[in-house]
């Protein structure tokens, strides 16, 4: 799926992939593009070759995922036993895409197009509130791109009637994070607006125009992955969509 935001003619490649089109099967069918899972290697290398080859480029760059603020910078192709502990990952070379998978989680990604600096970022409640979007767009800054040229877009994750927190992030949000939270069935817990909570922090930070898919990971099963719909249900290994961006070669 590809947010009209990022196609007015730009010259960057992207898109968020569903769990469709892929060769895994069970709980991980079948476009599961984790790395880090229990999904049989080759599956997860074929459905990564054919994420790529729809992106149009010959690799794809991933992270080693842990819900924190780091931003690595890509300036030459790592492998992927050598994925950087990170968040959110930027560039200026061209064809490679930065991927990151999730299944409930905020997956954003960022153009310039004007500088040639793109990014893409793992946004969870607690990467959100530790800054990680702002630190990508820093991140992009600092390689030449200027933020009020920044185009973000905030793909599939799971939407706030069916995101349930409790006190530990509701104290974590503070007084700012009031706004993006509901009242929930239990009177301890609340339910958080995920993308709207990144979307806000974006334009606070001086990104002009946000792009939300609107999508929900956890009501669309057909098409997502969704980490708190498999909770919800038994509990048991899940798959990770992908979305990726690049600039062409």
């Amino acid at each position: 799926m590809t947010p009209p935001l990022l196609t007015a003619g730009l010259p960057v490649l992207h898109g968020f992939f569903t769990r469709q089109g892929g060769v895994s099967s069970g709980p991980f069918a079948s476009l599961n593009c984790s790395l880090s899972g229990k999904d049989d290697p080759a599956a997860v290398a074929e459905n990564r070759r054919r994420a790529a080859a729809a992106l149009g480029v010959d690799r794809l760059i991933g992270l080693f995922q842990v819900h924190g603020a780091e931003v690595a910078v890509l300036e030459t192709p790592w492998g992927e036993a050598d994925r950087p502990r990170a968040d959110a990952a930027v560039t200026r070379l061209g064809g490679v895409g930065l991927a990151i998978v999730t299944a409930d989680c905020a997956p954003v990604l960022f153009a310039d197009a004007e500088a040639r600096v793109v990014g893409a970022a793992h946004a969870g409640w607690r990467g959100a509130i530790a800054g990680v979007l702002e630190a990508t767009v820093a991140a992009m800054e600092r390689l030449g791109a200027r933020r009020e040229r920044v185009l973000a877009a905030i793909g599939p994750c799971i939407r706030q009637p069916f995101y349930e927190v409790g006190e530990d992030v509701i104290v974590a949000l503070g007084p700012t994070g009031a706004p993006f939270l509901a009242p929930a069935a239990r009177p301890d817990r609340r339910l958080f607006d995920l993308p709207g909570y990144c979307a806000a922090r974006l334009v606070t930070a001086g990104v002009p125009r946000v792009f939300d898919l609107g999508l929900d990971t956890y009501t669309d099963e057909a098409r997502f992955f969704s980490h708190r719909r498999a909770m919800h249900g038994g509990g048991g290994p899940i798959g990770h969509q992908l979305s990726a961006i690049a600039l062409p070669g």
